[in-house]
């Protein structure tokens, strides 16, 4: 499969997260658009380490392109560390403010 269908729809899922991120006001889906947007860059990680490794001459060493899949769990790891530490915020929020509103947010400012 070329690396190109790979990159379409990488940038498909970016712009998906970046509208919804842009024009939604619940926090709950704020949080999944920018998840969205990191697992679009995990998948070009992926495709490109992929595509380094069909590069690599056949003689010659190659450690089968890890690197980039390896920053690919340490993303994921700090991405459900987001999550969690972002779902706490917003039950809180919840639970004080009794809204999801992210426009509310602006008005705890005074």
């Amino acid at each position: 499969m070329p690396v190109s269908y790979y990159i379409i729809l990488a940038s498909a899922l970016f712009c998906i997260g970046v509208a919804g991120v842009l024009t939604r006001r619940n926090a709950i889906i704020v949080f999944m658009c920018i998840e969205l947007m990191l697992n679009a860059v995990n998948l070009l990680l992926v495709a490109f380490s992929k595509m380094q490794n069909i590069a690599t001459p056949p003689g010659s060493v190659s450690v089968g392109g890890s690197d980039a899949q390896i920053f690919v769990f340490f993303i994921m790891v700090v991405a459900a560390a987001e999550v969690s530490v972002g779902l706490a915020i917003i039950v809180m929020m919840y639970r004080n403010v009794h809204s999801i509103d992210i426009n509310f947010l602006n008005r705890l400012k005074n």
